[in-house]
């Protein structure tokens, strides 16, 4: 059902926890299926130094926010919104369809941090 890749980010998920000092926090969730995702970040110059994140929810939901965090760290705050879902889905070597859409909510949590950090920073 779940790539392994799905599986050694659910079982070996990479920047859980929190930045004390984030710049930037969003926060998005599931109603219909509970996956709840907050993401922080570190950014300087422009550039995401540090990303981590707090997840609660199914075994692709940990998955994905993993997966987000190792695709935004050392991007530009640009090259970091253009992330999508699909593209982190793809990331792990796909989900099943029933994840897609349910907790693959990932790249949403990313964009809502860099437009808390926006907002701090304009």
């Amino acid at each position: 059902m779940y790539t392994d890749k799905v599986m050694d980010h659910f079982s070996n998920p990479r920047n859980v926890g929190e930045i004390e000092d984030a710049n930037g926090v969003g926060e998005v969730g599931n109603a219909s299926c509970g996956d709840i995702m907050k993401i922080f970040l570190k950014v300087e110059d422009n550039i995401i130094k540090d990303v981590k994140f707090k997840t609660f929810g199914c075994g692709a939901a940990i998955a994905t926010s993993s997966m987000v965090t190792e695709m935004a760290i050392g991007r530009t705050i640009e090259e970091a919104l253009v992330l999508t879902n699909e593209a982190v889905a793809e990331a792990l070597d796909g989900l099943p369809p029933a994840k897609m859409h349910c907790s693959n909510l990932a790249a949403d949590a990313l964009h809502e941090a860099i437009k808390n950090y926006k907002e701090q920073n304009s």
